[in-house]
This record gives structure tokens, C-alpha cells and sequence, in this order.
């Protein structure tokens, strides 16, 4: 699975995911390396790696019964094969772990020439907006008071989200605060690729004087009817992104892990 998933949080998992970048493990290898179990034998090894490992979808089981990380069993996908969804949130603030909230949350899927809305809701926080942030997004306390909370619709947004990769101006806040509802409503943490369009621009397009969502679709000439909304910056982020892959096929990037390297590569360092 190359996209993204909510998975279970738990330090054997998280070490046997630090083994297996190293490669692919058989049974007993997971039984003594992750579980501690050095004299299991192998039927029981099966039986507990199958337990561990079966359902996350981060691993897979190769045909020759050892488990590897899937990104690496199954090698990187072409961009064209890629389905993003990129995600907007407005909050209550800017602490995603602390005391602030999602009250709007929209994702658009791109795939090839697809762009849609797959999800967009409002969500009561469960606490006052401060004035400065209804005044910015127009998203009023009476708005959000009928509206459903994160737990009501979490189930829509890992769905919406699922086998996907995410994608965000400023990723860095969308994913916080995603991830922190995900986790609060569901006891899930996600886990994927992940892509932030400030930095793909940023390394795309050179000297530009500012990268703000809005500067950028000035520059472009992307028509954004309902700025500080979920769905309209995520849609006009969508057709950024669009623009951005277009570049980057122009650099010859071809694969998501192509685009993933540029994407953690310091400008300095890329080629003019």
C-alpha cells in the first residue's frame, strides 16, 4: 500500500518497522528480533508474526513467507498511478495538541485528470472560535453549533484519506491537526506520504517573492472563490499541485519516490 492508513500505535510494531527497513524478515526473525522470542518454534513464529504484522498495511508477506515494508516490496509508484488527497482544515487556533480544533475540513482527491471534492464538512470544536478566526475564515459559533464533531465524521475523513497520499499547503499544521482528531476520536495514528506544496514550490519554482496559497494562484491565475474555506483552498491547492507534478515530469521526475526526494532536498543542494 503506498498511500495512507490509521494504524495501530504500539512499540513493537514501531520496531519492527525500524528492523524491516533494513529488509525483509522471515517468521523467526520477527519472533526473536521483535518479540524477543529466540527458541519459538516455527509454526508459533508464523502464528505471532502473522498477528503483528497481517493487518498493517504498512508490511506485506512476500511469496517467499518473509515480511517487508510494502513500499519497498512493491517499489514506487509513477506519479500518474499516484492518487492524492489534498486537505485543508480551518481551526480554532494554531495547537493541534493542546486546546485547538478542526472546524472545517475538505479533501480533494487529484488523480491523473481527476480533481473532485470527496469530503468537505464543517465540525463543532466543542469551544468558542476566537473573533479573530471567525473574522478571518467567516466560520461563526452558530455555524458550527449543529454541526457534527471530528469523532462524528472520522470515519469519513481516514476514508477519504485511505490508500492516498497527503497532501497540504503548510502540511505540516494540516497533518498536526488531522492527526491529532484521528487519534483523540479513533485511537489511530496515520501514517503514509506525505507532500507539502510550499516546499514542492519552493524547489519548482525559484525566487518567487512570496509562497502563500494566495500569492501563488495570483501567479498562476487560480480563481479561488471561498479563500480561508476548506474546499475552496483545497481545491485551488489541487490544481497547484497539478501544476507542480507538470513541472517536475518537465525535471524528469517520474515516481513518487522521485518526488519525494526532491521534496526533503534543501533548495541549496538541487540543481538550477
Amino acid at each position: 500500500m503506498t498511500g495512507l492508513s490509521a494504524v495501530p500505535s504500539g512499540t513493537l510494531i514501531d520496531r519492527a518497522l525500524t528492523l524491516l527497513l533494513d529488509g525483509p524478515l522471515d517468521a523467526e526473525g520477527v519472533a526473536t528480533q521483535v518479540l524477543g522470542l529466540p527458541n519459538a518454534p516455527r509454526a508459533v513464529a508464523d502464528r505471532l508474526a502473522v498477528a503483528l504484522l497481517g493487518s498493517d498495511p504498512r508490511v506485506r508477506q512476500q511469496s517467499d513467507g518473509r515480511w517487508a515494508l510494502a513500499a519497498a516490496a512493491q517499489g514506487s509508484p509513477l506519479l500518474g498511478e499516484c492518487a492524492f488527497a489534498v486537505v485543508d482544515v480551518e481551526t480554532t487556533g494554531m495547537q493541534p495538541t493542546v486546546d485547538d480544533r478542526i472546524t472545517e475540513i475538505a479533501v480533494v482527491v487529484v488523480h491523473g485528470t481527476r480533481r473532485e471534492v470527496v469530503f468537505d464538512s464543517l465540525v463543532n470544536p466543542g469551544r468558542p472560535i476566537p473573533g479573530r478566526i471567525q473574522e478571518l475564515t467567516g466560520i461563526s459559533d452558530a455555524m458550527v453549533k449543529t454541526a457534527p464533531t471530528f469523532a462524528d465524521i472520522a470515519d469519513g475523513v481516514v476514508d477519504a484519506l485511505a490508500g492516498r497520499v497527503f497532501v497540504a499547503h503548510n502540511a505540516r499544521f494540516d497533518w498536526g491537526f488531522v492527526g491529532a482528531e484521528v487519534k483523540r476520536a479513533k485511537g489511530l495514528v496515520l501514517d503514509g506520504p506525505r507532500l507539502c506544496t510550499v516546499r514542492l514550490a519552493r524547489r519548482l519554482y525559484r525566487g518567487e517573492q512570496s509562497y502563500s496559497l494566495g500569492a501563488l494562484a495570483e501567479r498562476f491565475g487560480l480563481e479561488n472563490a471561498a479563500r480561508h474555506r476548506a474546499a475552496g483552498d483545497a481545491v485551488v491547492t489541487g490544481m497547484l499541485l497539478e501544476r507542480l507534478l507538470s513541472v517536475a515530469a518537465e525535471k524528469e521526475i517520474r515516481t513518487l519516490q522521485d518526488l519525494e526526494t526532491m521534496h526533503r532536498t534543501p533548495v541549496a543542494e538541487l540543481p538550477v
